[in-house]
């Protein structure tokens, strides 16, 4: 049986959604996010890490962020972790992320500019 193609509407929703989701991982914009992404940090929870970024910068428009994956950074007792690098080259590496952090980061240092203190490994 084939399957029944949407409604125009549909499809457009579905093109901006993808478009959407493209546009947070290509192209050079005013901060980088990398999430390691080495067996060690899959291990602790690297992908949900990833998931909880791409949900809540999607949640708050953000579009001046890009998210990218890499491999290990060799501090597996700090996984999982991420690499923000802002507009200026300066990078805050945190560590021992959860749902709760990644939220917390975002709120603070994405859209307020202001670094989560705690949450930060190495400036």
């Amino acid at each position: 049986m084939a399957k029944k193609i949407g409604s125009p509407n549909d499809l457009a929703a579905l093109r901006d959604r993808t478009k959407a989701e493209i546009d947070l991982r290509m192209g050079l914009k005013e901060m980088q996010i990398t999430i390691h992404m080495g067996t060690c940090g899959i291990a602790a929870g690297a992908r949900d890490v990833l998931t909880q970024l791409a949900a809540e910068l999607s949640e708050a428009s953000v579009g001046n962020v890009t998210l990218r994956q890499s491999g290990c950074a060799g501090l597996c007792d700090q996984e999982p972790m991420v690499t923000l690098t802002d507009k200026a080259g300066k990078q805050f590496r945190y560590g021992k992320l959860d749902k709760r952090k990644v939220r917390n980061i975002v709120q603070e240092h994405v859209l307020g500019g202001r670094p989560v203190a705690e949450y930060i490994m190495a400036v």
